[in-house]
C-alpha cells in the first residue's frame, strides 16, 4: 500500500534504458490516441465538429506511434518492454475519459493541450538520453510535433471549428447547460422560495416563537426538496428530451429547492422575533429578484414578465401566510 502511495515500486527516468524510453514513448502514444478517440466518441452526437478534430489528432499520434516502432524494430527487434506511464515515478498521468464526463467542449479542449505540452517535454528529455544518431532525430522531430500540436489543436480547430461551427456547439453545449442544470435548479429554488413562504410565515405569526419556526422551515424546506428531487427523477429520463441525466437533475433540483427554504428558514435561528423575521423578508426579496435574473439570463424571459410572476407569486403567498399566522 505504501509502496503504492509514494511511488517506490515505480522506476525513474533516469534509470530507464534507450529501449525502455522507446516503449515508454510507444505506449504513451497509444494512450493518446485511445483517449483522443474517447473524446471523440464522447462528442460525436453533439459535436461532431469537434469530434472530428479529435479523430484527426487520434489519427496524428498513431503516425508517431508507427514511427516509434518502426525505430525500435530496427534498433532492439520485435520485442517491445511493458513499460507504461503508471511504472515511472513522476512521469505524468492522464485521466481517463470517463472521469471528465459529461464531456465539456472547453475542458477537453484544454486538456488536449496539456497532454501535448506534457508530451512535448517527455520527448525532449528522452532524446537527451540517446548517443543514437536516428533515435535522437526521431525523437527531436516528436518532440518539435507535440509542440507544435497544440497550434495543430488550434489548426484542426480553425479547419473543423469554423466560425459558424463553433458557434452551432457552444449554442449546443450551452442549451445542454441550461436543460440539465439551470431549468431543474430553477424550478427546485422557485419552488422552495415560494412554496415555503406560507407555512414558515404562518408559523412564525401563529407562535411568535423563533425556534418553532425555524424547525418548521427545516421540515418544509428538506421535505419540499425532497419530493421535488424525486419527482424529476421520475418524470423524466431525458433520453427522447435530451434533458440529460435524470440523477443530476434530481439532485440539482432538490438542493436548489431546500436552498430556497431555508435561506429564509434560517433568520430564525435568531431568537429575536421581529429581527428575525425582518432578515428573512429580506432574504425572501433577495430570493425572488434572483428568481427573476435567472429567468431573464438563461431563460430568455422579459425583465417585466419574470418580475411580475415570480414577486406577485411571492407576494401573493406571503401575504397567505400572514393572514393564515395571524388568524
Amino acid at each position: 500500500m505504501l509502496n503504492r502511495l509514494f511511488g517506490f515500486n515505480r522506476r525513474t527516468f533516469s534509470s530507464l534504458s534507450e529501449q525502455e524510453v522507446l516503449a515508454l514513448a510507444i505506449s504513451s502514444e497509444e494512450d493518446d490516441a485511445r483517449i483522443y478517440r474517447a473524446y471523440a466518441d464522447g462528442l460525436r452526437d453533439d459535436f461532431p465538429h469537434s469530434a472530428a478534430m479529435f479523430e484527426e489528432m487520434a489519427a496524428e499520434e498513431d503516425q508517431h506511434r508507427a514511427s516509434l516502432i518502426s525505430l525500435h524494430r530496427k534498433r532492439f527487434g520485435e520485442r517491445i518492454p511493458l513499460i507504461r506511464r503508471e511504472h515511472v515515478r513522476g512521469y505524468y498521468q492522464r485521466r481517463p475519459d470517463w472521469l471528465v464526463r459529461p464531456l465539456g467542449l472547453d475542458e477537453v479542449r484544454a486538456q488536449a493541450v496539456i497532454m501535448e505540452e506534457e508530451a512535448h517535454r517527455f520527448y525532449l528529455e528522452a532524446a537527451k538520453r540517446t548517443s543514437d544518431a536516428a533515435t535522437r532525430k526521431l525523437l527531436g522531430d516528436l518532440a518539435a510535433a507535440e509542440q507544435t500540436h497544440e497550434s495543430l489543436a488550434a489548426h484542426l480547430a480553425e479547419r473543423h471549428l469554423g466560425g459558424e461551427a463553433r458557434q452551432e456547439e457552444d449554442r449546443t453545449e450551452r442549451r445542454q447547460f441550461i436543460l440539465t442544470y439551470v431549468q431543474p435548479g430553477l424550478a427546485g429554488l422557485m419552488d422552495g422560495s415560494v412554496s415555503t413562504l406560507a407555512p414558515i410565515f404562518a408559523a412564525a405569526f401563529a407562535t411568535g416563537n423563533t425556534w418553532q419556526t425555524f424547525l418548521v422551515g427545516l421540515a418544509a424546506s428538506i421535505g419540499a426538496g425532497i419530493s421535488m428531487g424525486f419527482t424529476e427523477v421520475a418524470s423524466d429520463d431525458g433520453v427522447i428530451s435530451g434533458r440529460g441525466s435524470p440523477v443530476k437533475r434530481g439532485v440539482v433540483t432538490g438542493l436548489m429547492t431546500t436552498a430556497g427554504g431555508l435561506g429564509h428558514a434560517l433568520p430564525y435561528l435568531i431568537p429575536h422575533f421581529w429581527t428575525a423575521t425582518t432578515i428573512a423578508i429580506v432574504i425572501v426579496f433577495v430570493e425572488l429578484w434572483i428568481i427573476a435574473y435567472i429567468q431573464n439570463r438563461y431563460m430568455e424571459t422579459p425583465w417585466s414578465r419574470a418580475t411580475f410572476q415570480v414577486v406577485l407569486g411571492g407576494a401573493l403567498v406571503f401575504a397567505a401566510g400572514m393572514l393564515i399566522g395571524n388568524a
